[in-house]
Order: structure tokens, then C-alpha cells, then sequence
């Protein structure tokens, strides 16, 4: 641990709903980065309104649990993993701070120690992102052109191909069919970013405290460009963390996803003077469901509609006093009470 020296180091895990996974997740981080090799100091579990038992999950397996609310306390109320992650900066006190997803299984804490050993080696290096090969099981499907559709809480993904068929990098669908385009047309300066929309980053505190943080999907695509902007590609860093195994979503969710990115690459194209307007010409997402018991007569499939603007939290740096120590008191709490 020479090399980390005085540096802390804080793991932040934004998690709704994660009560199946969070616990092995923080309970591997504990056992071998906390009190077998002492790299972590901080570990810190967001609970991001969950319904489920993640906070008493994640409080059990041994993290400090902060509420996305709490921590957000007299600020406007924002939805979306983006304001669980803001929530997770403000609440952490390390010089270097990991994010990792809730939702992974077959987790490693090599995750973790591939995020943050570039920031510990190379003080040129602002910020580290994750890359890896991510497998997609696809499950039983009733005929070669079976698509799960059964609304949006299913998470089954499925094709043509045989049940149980693993493609070794079969996931990643918004990345291939939204993010890395965009990149690559309007910022081919990150196309070399093999996973630009991975849940699995790590940077230094006072410069991810000079961004500010998308409230949605658009996050982690908003955090490479503004990244880029303010320190350029030199400090940016990529590690190839091996595979990658978590929940899938349906088709439908990817495109509220794919639909969030877009709106939130669209205020950066603004920034650049590329488009006129500093949002989309619209903000809603039209989409058919079939296998509802909602279905209109005749067109046999349900419209969902759905509004997929996003709104941002300002730099931590720039909040005001005022509400600086607010998060500084929560923060304190939080700490006392865990």
C-alpha cells in the first residue's frame, strides 16, 4: 500500500432496488480491499429510493448507506442514477472516488483496484474508465423471432439465437446503436473509449467536483465529454477489467435509454455551437408494447409514452456555502449514525 500513501480512497455504489446483488458486492469489497489489503477507507452505498431491502442489505454486508434524499435536501427533487451518483460524491471524503454499479454478479474487487491503480500510479491521470467483455445469455423464446415484450419490468433478453446461447460480447446494445456513434461523428477524440457508457469509473475528487452530473441514463456519456473539455484526453485513461456479468434490459427500456442519451449529447452540441436550440425540439418518446391488456383495437399494441428529458446538478464546486455545509452535515450524520 506504499503507493497509495495518504490518499483516500472512497467506493461509491448507487443502488435502487439491488437487495438480490449489493450485499455480495459490498461484502467482497470488505473482506479483501478493507480488512485483508486496507485500500479503501470509504464505502458508501446510495440508496436510491429502493422499495426493497437495499439499504438494510447494504448496511448488514458492512457500507455506510446514504440516502440520495438526505443528501439532496433542499435542492429540487431529480429521478435517475445520475443524482444517486452526485448524492455519492457529495457524501464521500476520499481523494479518489470509485463508482461501481449495484447490479453486478460474479463480482471481483479487481474492478475497484483496476479503477484506481492508474490514479495512484500516474498523478497525471485524472480519470479512469472501465472497460470489459460483457456476456448476453439469451433465454427460451416460443419461435426464431420471439422478442421479450412483456412490459417494462421484464428483463429477459431474447433473439434469434438458441436458448442459453452466451454471446461473449452481446451486451452493450446502447452503446453500439446510440452512444458510439455520437462519438465517434461529434467527439472522435473518445472514440478510442472501448465501454464509454460503463457504470464503472473512477477519478479524483476535485475534478469530478468540477462537473456537473446528468440526472439520467446520459450520465456517464455527459462525464467523458465534459471530462474531456476540462482536462483533456491526455488525463483520461481506460482498464480492461476482464468480463462483466449483470441484470439486462429489454428492448423497450434500451430506448428510454438511447432516447436520454441523445437529449443529453444535444445540450452538449449546443455548447459546441453545432445545434441552434439548447434542447431537443421535443422531450417525449412514443413507443408500441405488444402482449398488454391495454392494446388499442386494430393496431393490437398498447402506446407508451414517455417523457425522457433529463436535468443536471451543478458542480459540487460551484454550490454555495450555504448549501456546502448542508451536504457537510449530512455527510457528518451519516458517518455518526453508520
Amino acid at each position: 500500500m506504499k503507493i497509495k500513501g495518504e490518499q483516500r480512497i472512497s467506493v461509491v455504489l448507487p443502488a435502487r432496488n439491488e437487495e438480490a446483488t449489493v450485499g455480495s458486492i459490498v461484502g467482497t469489497l470488505r473482506r479483501q480491499l478493507v480488512d485483508r489489503a486496507p485500500l479503501i477507507d470509504e464505502l458508501i452505498v446510495v440508496d436510491s429510493r429502493s422499495t426493497d431491502a437495499t439499504a438494510a442489505v447494504a448496511a448488514a454486508a458492512g457500507a455506510r448507506v446514504v440516502s440520495q434524499d438526505e443528501m439532496t435536501r433542499g435542492l429540487p427533487r431529480l429521478d435517475g442514477k445520475g443524482d444517486a451518483l452526485w448524492s455519492g460524491l457529495a457524501a464521500a471524503t476520499g481523494d479518489i472516488v470509485a463508482f461501481v454499479d449495484a447490479d453486478l454478479r460474479r463480482f471481483s474487487a479487481r474492478f475497484v483496484t483496476g479503477l484506481v491503480g492508474p490514479l495512484l500510479a500516474d498523478p497525471t491521470v485524472a480519470f479512469v474508465k472501465g472497460f470489459y467483455h460483457r456476456p448476453l445469455v439469451r433465454a427460451a423464446t416460443a419461435g426464431p423471432a420471439a422478442t421479450a415484450t412483456a412490459g417494462p419490468a421484464a428483463t429477459a433478453t431474447v433473439g434469434t439465437g438458441a436458448p442459453g446461447v452466451v454471446e461473449p460480447d452481446g451486451g452493450g446494445r446502447v452503446t453500439e446503436l446510440m452512444a458510439r456513434p455520437l462519438i465517434s461523428m461529434f467527439w472522435p477524440e473518445l472514440a478510442g473509449f472501448v465501454q464509454p457508457l460503463a457504470g464503472e469509473y473512477a477519478g479524483r475528487r476535485e475534478i469530478l467536483e468540477q462537473i456537473p452530473f446528468v440526472s439520467g441514463y446520459g450520465v456517464e456519456i455527459a462525464m467523458l465529454i465534459d471530462l474531456l473539455d476540462l482536462v483533456g484526453l491526455d488525463a483520461l485513461a481506460q482498464v480492461d477489467l476482464g468480463e462483466r456479468f449483470h441484470r439486462h434490459q429489454d428492448v423497450e427500456a434500451l430506448g428510454r435509454m438511447s432516447a436520454q442519451i441523445l437529449y443529453t449529447v444535444w445540450s452538449r452540441l449546443h455548447r459546441r455551437g453545432l445545434v441552434a436550440e439548447p434542447v431537443p425540439p421535443a422531450a417525449v418518446l412514443t413507443q408500441f408494447r405488444r402482449g398488454s391488456d391495454r392494446v388499442l383495437p386494430k393496431l393490437e399494441r398498447e402506446i407508451v409514452v414517455t417523457d425522457v428529458a433529463v436535468a443536471e446538478r451543478p458542480p459540487l464546486a460551484s454550490l454555495s456555502r450555504r448549501v456546502r455545509a448542508a451536504r457537510g452535515r449530512a455527510r457528518r450524520l451519516a458517518v455518526a449514525g453508520g
